[in-house]
């Protein structure tokens, strides 16, 4: 895990890169309000997960025991921005007084002393099964709630969407019956219309019988006044002869005056037309010495802005420069506490092989010591079963010389035989 911390100036941004991990956040907000009794915030990541963590707020980001768990982090703030841990080397607790932390934790000195030393680490410790256990079991009851939730969100949302339908169901009744009832008035407009359209017709045969009628009267009258309206027709024509020469040369008189003033209305627009393009002209000629004006304006602005760009890039390199100096004398100086670190740990290295030389070597006497003793301790066993041997070897010579000497031998009792 990442020991607890927070960041003091920035807002915290990271992307899971790989792996599954939970993240623990502080929230201040619940733990000034009395109505939430939750003091903190977990939640589970995995690989493409973004999750923020604003300033101030302690956290701390826990892997499981079985997987990894990398992401990538940055702050929302160009300016330095160091991260305060709460335990290990780097603890913000071992920059204040000692007494202080002890009277303020209400412990002591001892106590404290053992609590800014029980990491040796700086950032990232150790944490067996850290995601696991209680977290684990937190989460996943916290999952079981959401899933609830969401199932009686699902299920309010069937509901809603259940009356709904059964709301769409009557409306579309409702319309039905009201589309029914329009139908049947249509139909009966029709069927009015329809005769109304039969009166009407019949009525038109009437009247174009009626009309017939009329017209073969109309016509007998009119081939009477045919005949009539011959001869008259024949002085008209003379007149109109006449009547027609006349309209031919009026036709031309006004078709002579028609060309003249069409003439005199060409000359007034070729006028007026380059008059006209004059004005254009004039007109073009003021908008580019109009546009030749904001141009150069425009060009003393860019230019002016140009410079303002220049000198803000310089400043921000000098201090970019100044950041780097900055950051190489950081490197330098967390390289020299590696460095130093590091020597320390491998001093303790040499310290504790020699230490397991010296005991194996202690070992290795008593060892050699205890299986002398075991040679020792059967080499005396074999020499007493080699003395008893020999004693046994003498008794039976004795035994046999002695049987030798008592002459003639004496029987074996019966029990021997």
């Amino acid at each position: 895990m990442i020991g607890p911390h927070w960041n003091p100036s920035a807002c915290e941004i990271s992307i899971v890169l790989e792996g599954e991990g939970m993240v623990r956040v502080v929230n201040q907000q619940s733990l000034s309000s009395c109505k939430n009794d939750r003091k903190s915030e977990s939640f589970m990541v995995e690989e493409g997960d973004v999750f923020v963590v604003p300033k101030f707020h302690p956290m701390a980001q826990m892997s499981f025991e079985n997987s990894s768990f990398v992401f990538m982090g940055f702050s929302t703030s160009a300016k330095t921005n160091h991260p305060q841990f709460l335990v290990g080397q780097s603890s913000v607790l071992k920059v204040l007084d000692r007494d202080v932390v002890a009277v303020s934790f209400n412990l002591s000195n001892e106590t404290i002393k053992g609590l800014l030393k029980a990491q040796k680490e700086s950032v990232i410790f150790e944490c067996a099964s850290c995601a696991e256990g209680e977290l684990s079991k937190l989460m996943r009851e916290i999952e079981e709630r959401k899933r609830r939730e969401e199932e009686e969100i699902e299920r309010r949302r069937k509901e809603e969407e259940e009356a709904r339908k059964r709301e769409e169901a009557k409306r579309r009744e409702e319309e039905e019956a009201k589309r029914r009832e329009e139908e049947e008035t249509e139909r009966k407009k029709r069927e009015e219309e329809e005769a109304r359209k039969r009166e009407e017709e019949r009525k038109r045969e009437e009247e174009e019988a009626k009309r017939r009628e009329e017209e073969r009267k109309k016509r007998e009258e009119e081939a009477e006044q045919a005949r009539k309206s011959e001869e008259e027709r024949e002085k008209e024509e003379e007149m109109a002869k006449k009547r027609e020469e006349e309209r031919q040369r009026k036709e031309r008189e006004e078709v002579e005056r028609k060309r003249r003033e069409e003439q005199e209305r060409k000359r007034r627009e070729e006028e007026a037309r380059k008059r006209e393009e004059e004005r254009k002209r004039e007109e073009e000629m003021a908008k580019r010495r109009e546009q030749e004006r904001q141009r150069k304006e425009r060009e003393e602005v860019e230019r002016k802005i140009r410079e303002e760009q220049e000198r803000k890039r310089e400043e921000e390199m000098a201090k970019r420069r100044e950041q780097e100096r900055q950051k190489k004398e950081r490197e330098e100086m967390e390289r020299k506490k590696r460095e130093e670190e590091a020597r320390k740990r491998e001093e303790e290295m040499a310290k504790i092989r020699e230490e397991e030389r010296q005991r194996k070597e202690r070992e290795d006497v008593e060892r050699k010591r205890r299986e002398e003793e075991a040679m020792r301790r059967e080499e005396e066993r074999k020499r007493e079963e080699e003395a008893a041997k020999r004693a046994e070897e003498e008794r039976r010579k004795k035994e046999e010389e002695e049987e030798k000497r008592r002459w003639p031998p004496q029987p074996k009792p019966p029990e021997e035989i």
